[in-house]
């Protein structure tokens, strides 16, 4: 079995630039703790941001460069013209003259139509003589088809999910396609029986994680309007209703339109595609219409995002920046030149360590990788680490909802040693807002005091 992840070229796994020498030290530490696959893409598909990327992991690694091309647009459709079949097919020569052992068409938002992806797999497959790896996301529920449509043409692996975590925003039905396949030319032997055993386990784990769901019922065509990566769309009515707007999604939608056109039609996938998201949120939250954006007298904050998407945080977007909008949003700065991270300084890996162990002193290398990657989120890691423990032993339905009073786990934290943990009671809180929480640990009786931030304490405290 292969481990594969997604790699952001110069972004690596962040949302902004990285120093090489740092995007290479993150490559080489991925592949010694076991990835086999590195699929390396560009939000804006430029192949001088992947190029150090696929190159490192040649010369570095054992592991597979298997670069992404970001499908947009509708080759089938003659009346969108920026990205032709001819596009596709130059940057599958480019990546194949860069060294990628394999191609994939990371079709992140299910815009590959069946009859479009006969035509894009078969051009690939004359253009270049890499193995050629079809994604895409099931948004509009029709990418089956597509699937078979490109399996007829000739490419040589469709991703896919388990039945019970597939469809919608996720990949195409593994289950559906093993058996649709049966009797195919192409048809490689499944197990079905165990493959559907499997998908009742993660049915029932996916029960667990109901708050985190996207909450579509069904596919949609305005995936083809809007042009929302299946991740995004995901997390994009969290996003609305973390900012008050929950009730305007579909504005939000029609928003994402807009700035896309605004913007110059680009790719949009992570961290482009947060930048057409957070201009969407951000026009909606201030009831601003494509005119006031391009209006020179409004002086508008763009956010952060925005701002240095222009200033070419990211790269250079296929045709270029619209430079009206730039000069609006950069006001007067001057954009960056050459690749996004050309203008960063190699990081000193010997003193950055050491400065980064005084400030957390349990963790390790590969900790401060991420640290460079996700600060902040490391940075809240660590702290709960240091007051809760490991908490990765705690069964999830007990991590995310807590204890019933009578109810047991098992908690099994090393070979041999698994404690028995079981909720008596809760007694309300005092006024110090502080509630007794009785418990048992292997039949021995225990209580901690708890605060309960939902209570307001009437007694006046002093810092000590």
């Amino acid at each position: 079995m292969l481990l594969q992840m997604l790699f952001r070229g110069a972004n690596a796994v962040g949302y902004s630039a990285y120093p090489e020498n740092l995007v290479a030290k993150f490559i080489e530490q991925a592949a010694e703790t076991g990835i086999d696959i590195f699929r390396i893409f560009d939000s804006l598909n430029w192949v001088e941001a992947m190029e150090p990327s696929i190159r490192f992991i040649r010369e570095r690694t054992n592991a597979i460069a298997q670069a992404a091309i970001s499908y947009t647009g509708d080759i089938s459709n003659p009346g969108r013209g920026k990205y032709t079949l001819q596009y596709y097919t130059d940057l599958a020569k480019r990546l194949e003259d860069a060294g990628a052992h394999m191609l994939c068409i990371k079709d992140m938002a299910g815009l590959l139509k069946p009859q479009a992806a006969s035509t894009l797999v078969a051009a690939l497959k004359d253009a270049v003589q890499l193995p050629i790896v079809l994604h895409t996301h099931d948004t509009a529920s029709v990418q089956a088809a597509t699937y078979l449509k490109a399996i007829e043409a000739g490419v040589n692996v469709v991703d896919c999910a388990i039945a019970s975590l597939s469809g919608l925003t996720s990949q195409p039905n593994l289950n559906a396609m093993a058996a649709i396949l049966e009797g195919h030319e192409r048809y490689q032997p499944m197990n079905l029986q165990s493959l559907n055993q499997y998908s009742n386990y993660w049915e029932d784990v996916r029960e667990f994680y109901y708050p985190f769901e996207s909450d579509m019922k069904a596919g949609t065509a305005q995936i083809y309007e809007n042009e929302i990566p299946g991740g995004q769309y995901s997390n994009l009515r969290q996003q609305a209703e973390s900012l008050g707007l929950g009730d305007k999604l579909e504005t939000i939608k029609h928003n994402y339109v807009v700035v896309n056109q605004l913007f110059g039609d680009i790719v949009k996938v992570t961290p482009s595609s947060k930048v057409v998201g957070d201009m969407a949120l951000f026009m909606t939250s201030n009831n601003l219409t494509a005119q006031d954006v391009l209006d020179e007298t409004k002086h508008i904050a763009f956010p952060a995002s925005v701002q240095g998407f222009f200033k070419g945080d990211l790269g250079v977007p296929f045709g270029g920046f619209p430079e009206k909008l730039q000069r609006i949003v950069l006001k007067g700065e001057a954009p960056l030149k050459g690749k996004p991270n050309d203008h960063l300084q190699p990081v000193d890996f010997d003193s950055d360590f050491a400065a980064f162990q005084l400030k957390y002193p349990l963790a390790e290398f590969v900790d401060y990788l991420s640290y460079h990657m996700f600060p902040k989120v490391f940075d809240e890691y660590y702290h709960h680490a240091q007051v809760f423990g490991n908490v990765e032993a705690i069964p999830t339905p007990a991590f995310f909802y807590g204890l019933k009073p009578g109810e047991e786990i098992l908690i099994t934290l090393g070979k041999g040693k698994t404690i028995n943990v079981k909720l008596v009671y809760i007694l309300p809180a005092n006024e110090h807002g502080m509630r007794t929480v009785v418990f048992e640990l292997n039949g021995y009786a225990r209580s901690v005091q708890v605060r309960d931030r939902s209570v307001l304490s009437l007694v006046a405290s002093n810092k000590k």
